[in-house]
């Protein structure tokens, strides 16, 4: 793996001032370091496992060991991101975002993947992971299905939002679209990971194109036009790949409808 070097400096700088303390049991790195697909515009996502007497205590002092270890910029709590345990850091002098989550000994092994293991004190990361699978992601018939059953709802959402005059909200829901559904259903098309729109220029070019239709200003017209296009763009996607997927036809011809006559109301 070819990390940038930056990244490479930041990481040997800081493992060493991170194995001082006794209480932690060991470092691992996620993220695209870890997948083996990192840039020079990669966050580094570190775990900090810790032992877990000692846990609510390095929990309690995590912005100031981090400080202790590399020089903080600036940092905060992830409670925004469901992740309490997580702290948001930029450190320099030269920026670089780092992630550090703190998890106790007996939880690291409930992961979605397997983590590459930086540093460990006695063993006790590689035992984690040993004992216990990665955690099964859901099927793609279930993770289709669960959009299915959502989308015709969003789309009437977002056609209130549209008919209220409400924009801000509209154009927000847009992206809240192409991220949660669009973006992903892109990505399954050519076979890579799902991960909202993230590497989607890249990753799949031509549906990043074809996603362009779903962007507009703040403009009562261009949003409605994005939204139709939306709606095509799930037509289209989620019915490639033959999964067997319950349709929820009537839901989905009475959100259009509602849509279009929103659309036709005008301004």
């Amino acid at each position: 793996m070819a990390v940038p070097s930056l990244h490479s400096q930041f990481l040997s700088d800081v493992l060493p001032r991170i194995r001082q303390d006794a209480r932690v049991a060991g470092v691992a790195l996620t993220g695209s370091l870890a997948g083996g697909s990192p840039d020079a515009y990669s966050d580094v996502d570190l775990v900090l496992v810790v032992e877990d007497a000692a846990y609510d205590a390095v929990l309690r002092e995590r912005l100031a060991l981090i400080g202790s270890w590399t020089s903080l910029v600036a940092g905060f709590t992830g409670e925004h991101v469901g992740e309490p345990r997580l702290i948001i850091t930029l450190v320099g002098p030269q920026l670089l975002h780092v992630d550090f989550l703190f998890v106790r000994v007996s939880d690291f092994a409930e992961r979605p993947g397997d983590p590459e293991v930086l540093w460990d004190r006695d063993g006790l990361l590689a035992g984690a992971l040993a004992r216990r699978a990665p955690a099964t992601p859901a099927s793609d018939l279930q993770w289709l299905q669960w959009i299915e059953d959502r989308f015709w709802v969003w789309v009437h959402y977002g056609a209130t939002k549209l008919g209220r005059g409400e924009l801000f909200e509209t154009v927000g829901f847009l992206g809240y679209l192409r991220e949660t559904v669009l973006g992903p259903l892109a990505a399954r098309r050519v076979g890579a990971v799902p991960r909202g729109v993230r590497h989607l220029e890249t990753v799949a070019p031509d549906e990043a194109r074809d996603l362009e239709a779903t962007l507009c200003g703040y403009d009562r017209h261009e949003a409605g036009r994005a939204l139709l296009a939306a709606v095509d763009l799930y037509r289209r996607w989620s019915d490639a790949g033959g999964a067997a997927v319950v349709r929820r036809h009537h839901a989905e011809q009475l959100a259009v409808r509602y849509l279009h006559d929103v659309i036709g109301q005008g301004g």
